[in-house]
């Protein structure tokens, strides 16, 4: 069952001012699911996935389902950047209860497809990354109709490769579901790869769907040129960029509350440079951020570094 919670203002707070000048002051809390409409500002909006149905049924630990909330938390102290005439609205959060992550999948590919529509850029917080499926199928659905080729980019350890199990998405599936859903049409680069997280299999099946990626070993800032002209090379075959950064493919040194930690992970001053240029290209049409468990954060430094993360990505793209 889906269940929709409505944004929350009071997890909105920080610094008082007479102008917008925190995060708390800009975010607009809305009563329902839906954009308001007639008026021509460029917007934003946030949507929360409280699900970890998915993490459960691919053996990772229960807690992402406060993920989203946590991370509004540690926003609305954050200083505002963006230009005056962005509209930014929280619309609240969708949440699976009993197990029936596939309604709720439903219920977030209507609604991510429909803020696209608006020309509203989309910024999902999860949650466990079986968000990806939704989101990446509303994204790529929404392109194809407009005759546009999306590339899927993904800052994670993991492929998020795996078959389903028992015909039921989880986790770790997502990709290999949307590779499957849209053979054709399957555009994706992961950067970050772990081979101790990442059996053998799941090579082939990357392999298979012409997956393109970079291991961990290579993400130094002593290799940026290579790792740039990678992501350039990626950006110039498509038209437009779906970002999916999973918390767990930053080092666990700055982010333990996650489903999977490792040691071995990127590191924030790298992510960064990823994160800018794709922002900067011109390309990135929506943003998800993913498998934060604040059930395992210390002192909130995962939620405080997501949340960088999401307005260091939207100053990029939206800075005048």
């Amino acid at each position: 069952m889906s269940i929709y919670q409505v944004a929350n203002p009071s997890l909105w707070s920080g610094r008082k001012a007479d102008t917008i000048q925190y995060w708390h002051h800009a975010v607009t809390c809305l009563s329902s699911p839906e954009i308001p409409v007639g008026t021509q500002e460029k917007k934003v909006a946030i949507l929360g996935y409280q699900g970890e149905e998915g993490v459960r049924r691919n053996q990772g630990r229960i807690g992402t389902a406060q993920g989203p909330d946590q991370v509004r938390k540690m926003m609305g102290p954050l200083a505002y950047h963006l230009p005056k005439s962005i509209k930014v609205y929280d619309m609240g959060n969708f949440r699976t209860e009993g197990g029936q992550m596939e309604g709720t999948h439903s219920v977030i590919f209507a609604t991510v497809k429909k803020i696209l529509s608006q020309k509203v850029f989309p910024v999902i917080i999860g949650g466990g990354h079986d968000l990806a499926f939704p989101h990446g199928h509303a994204v790529i659905e929404y392109c194809l109709e407009k005759g546009e080729k999306l590339g899927i980019i993904n800052l994670d350890a993991h492929f998020d490769l795996r078959p389903t199990l028992g015909g039921q998405g989880h986790s770790g599936s997502p990709f290999f579901q949307l590779g499957n859903k849209y053979p054709k049409d399957f555009h994706y680069f992961c950067i970050g790869i772990q081979r101790a997280a990442n059996p053998p299999q799941l090579f082939e099946i990357a392999k298979s769907m012409k997956v393109q990626w970079m291991e961990a070993e290579e993400l130094t800032l002593n290799n940026w040129s290579q790792i740039a002209e990678q992501i350039d090379r990626f950006c110039q075959q498509v038209n437009k960029i779906y970002l999916s950064i999973d918390m767990d493919g930053f080092s666990s040194a700055f982010a333990p509350g996650v489903s999977a930690p490792s040691p071995w992970g990127f590191q924030p001053d790298l992510a960064a440079k990823v994160v800018q240029m794709i922002a900067r290209s011109g390309k990135l049409i929506s943003l998800d951020i993913v498998e934060l468990n604040p059930a395992y954060d210390i002192d909130n430094s995962t939620s405080r570094l997501a949340a960088r993360v999401i307005e260091y990505a939207l100053r990029n793209i939206l800075s005048e």
